[in-house]
């Protein structure tokens, strides 16, 4: 049979009451009032909660509280995961309540950096590859190969004579510095005397001009001293320019005065490779 609750008035809730905020356990208190720790102990005590030192102890208590660490730090889900062992579903109930995190464009670039990182490795490996094939199979030019490849790189870059305009005169404009490297041995293939070669730098007007110049300079073997005026260009405000940066170095400019012959020699043999390409295509 169970004991009768306690009246309101009865001595001893004072009594538990005060053992309880002392910190006693309700063993401890049972003991003091000489009563069991049943249903009449429970009832002095109605409202005054256990001790700290009495509660069970939540084993996921630190990881709930280095969950909710991660995530201000600005962790995601999955990271916490990664980093705690947890369930996801758990970390989604321990930090909910917490903002979602602005991510950095740094630490944006990072995460894709992990992600991607390998498969670039994989990719530039395989483009290095190829490149050194084609680089293998191209070999030594012989000096009739390198007159065709010359011949050819004018005709697609260089100045041409108009029949509104004959101007036979070779100009040789490019930003590649290994497009200028080929047209200056194609030039020496041909003895052209290098007192007739003019150089000029053609670049935009917020580049860094001087860098552009002792570039270029160094390339053609001659001192900055020897380049003509720069040709700047003026930047359009609304013109939107991806050839900027410190790579950027605009054009070398390579003309070859009293060089009619030369451009007319140039023209012809290149209507000689454009004939010989027809006859091979009537041939198959």
């Amino acid at each position: 049979m169970s004991n009768p609750e306690p009246p309101p008035t009865d001595p001893r809730r004072r009594q538990a009451v005060a053992l309880r905020r002392a910190g006693l356990s309700r063993r401890q208190i049972a003991e003091r009032l000489g009563i069991p720790p049943d249903h009449t102990l429970t009832t002095l005590l109605a409202g005054e909660p256990p001790p700290a030192w009495t509660r069970r102890p939540n084993a996921k208590d630190d990881l709930k509280a280095k969950a909710r660490e991660l995530r201000r730090a600005g962790r995601t889900y999955d990271e916490i995961v990664a980093a705690l062992g947890v369930a996801k579903s758990s970390v989604s109930l321990w930090v909910r309540d917490l903002p979602k995190p602005v991510r950095p464009r740094a630490r944006m670039r990072e995460m894709s950096e992990a992600r991607w990182g390998p498969y670039r490795e994989v990719q530039e490996a395989l483009r290095e590859a190829t490149r050194l094939s084609g680089r293998n199979e191209a070999g030594r030019l012989t000096d009739r190969e390198l007159f065709l490849v010359g011949v050819a790189l004018y005709w697609a870059e260089g100045s041409k004579s108009k029949p509104y305009r004959r101007q036979e005169r070779v100009v040789f404009i490019n930003s590649d510095p290994g497009m200028i490297k080929v047209f200056l041995a194609w030039l020496r293939l041909l003895r052209v005397d290098r007192d007739t070669l003019g150089f000029r730098v053609s670049i935009h007007e917020t580049a860094d001009v001087a860098a552009a110049e002792r570039f270029w300079a160094d390339l053609a073997g001659i001192e900055p001293s020897a380049l003509a005026k720069t040709s700047l260009k003026r930047h359009k405000p609304a013109t939107v320019r991806k050839n900027t940066g410190q790579d950027y170095r605009g054009c070398l400019v390579i003309s070859v005065n009293r060089s009619a012959d030369l451009y007319r020699r140039i023209e012809g043999a290149w209507a000689g490779i454009v004939w010989s390409t027809e006859q091979m295509a009537a041939s198959t």
